[in-house]
């Protein structure tokens, strides 16, 4: 099935810019959601992000507000939503097996959507896009993930209505001579489906193991089970990882070299992070331990907001 731009059917997609020059109306929309101020987000109500993870959820979620993600260079952010049900997921794409990362995000609402009403109500409602990220970096990554993105919601079941479109060129500041995004995370309300430009103080439960599971090269996952008000983490596992031992004697500019995919454009605390989770894997080499009779981590939220673990029986 087709994407839609102002309801109008995309053709094959040669390049994001000739996309924004056949549909001016991409960026309008762009420069209206470069206009939004950046909130901070309050975590007590808050479902944390991170890179290679989806999570989705419907309005009658009563521990989560907020679905948010942030720290995307050449990274995109996306949000899908079912106008009808006001099922919705947010995800952090990295280029890292496109095709697989859009059938989750897909699956993610869908399943929510239909499970919760008539097929045909889900069909007369609408499946919005919203794709904020990446920049005009030097090794043109951020374009490719943009083009395969769109192409790859071009290529779903279902029809699929592009709202907003902020990325590369529409998405990129100059300082002092260096390219880098204007927007580094995003957030989206659960009740209302508005997506905003949004920092974030807690980006947890579990940062460093979901960190880990990624840095070890795992897929996207997702994350949440909605019906429940559960973060669910794992098992996963990674192979000794004894060369780590050397990356920490490094300096942290060779570790940014190294390790980005855009060095001279990464938030600040990028490499104290980097370091954060291989300091984790290393203090773990033996990742089942953390998955007691190959289960999953749980997380549920208190009254407070806070992110307790269920201790398994």
């Amino acid at each position: 099935m087709p994407l839609f731009i102002e309801d109008k059917q995309v053709g094959p997609i040669d390049s994001i810019e000739d996309l924004y020059c056949k549909y001016p109306s991409l960026k309008e929309s762009a420069k209206a959601f470069l206009s939004k101020p950046v909130v901070s987000v309050d975590p007590k109500s808050l479902l944390y992000v991170q890179q290679r993870e989806v999570a989705a959820t419907t309005k009658g979620d009563k521990h989560v507000s907020v679905i948010g993600t942030e720290d995307a260079t050449t990274c995109h952010m996306v949000v899908l939503r079912h106008t009808g049900t006001g099922a919705v997921a947010l995800a952090h794409c990295d280029g890292f097996n496109t095709p697989r990362q859009v059938s989750l995000i897909v699956k993610a609402v869908t399943s929510l959507s239909v499970s919760s009403s008539a097929l045909l109500f889900f069909l007369l409602c609408r499946l919005e896009l919203h794709v904020v990220g990446g920049f005009e970096d030097d090794k043109k990554l951020s374009e490719k993930i943009s083009h395969d993105l769109l192409t790859m919601f071009q290529n779903q079941d279902l029809n699929i209505y592009l709202e907003t479109c902020c990325t590369t060129e529409m998405n990129d500041v100059l300082v002092d001579g260096i390219h880098k995004p204007i927007i580094y995370g995003i957030g989206v309300k659960v009740e209302t489906g508005e997506v905003f430009p949004a920092s974030f103080t807690f980006k947890g439960p579990a940062e460093n193991l979901r960190s880990a599971r990624r840095f070890t090269k795992g897929e996207m996952v997702e994350i949440y089970e909605p019906n429940q008000g559960i973060v669910k983490v794992g098992p996963c596992s990674w192979p000794p990882q004894p060369d780590l031992i050397k990356w920490m004697t490094m300096t942290d500019k060779e570790i940014l070299e190294a390790l980005s995919t855009s060095p001279k454009a990464e938030p600040s605390d990028f490499v104290r992070s980097i370091k954060a989770t291989m300091w984790f894997i290393l203090d773990h080499p033996n990742p089942d331990s953390l998955f007691p009779g190959d289960q999953p981590q749980r997380y549920r939220k208190t009254d407070c907001g806070d992110w307790d673990r269920i201790v398994q029986p």
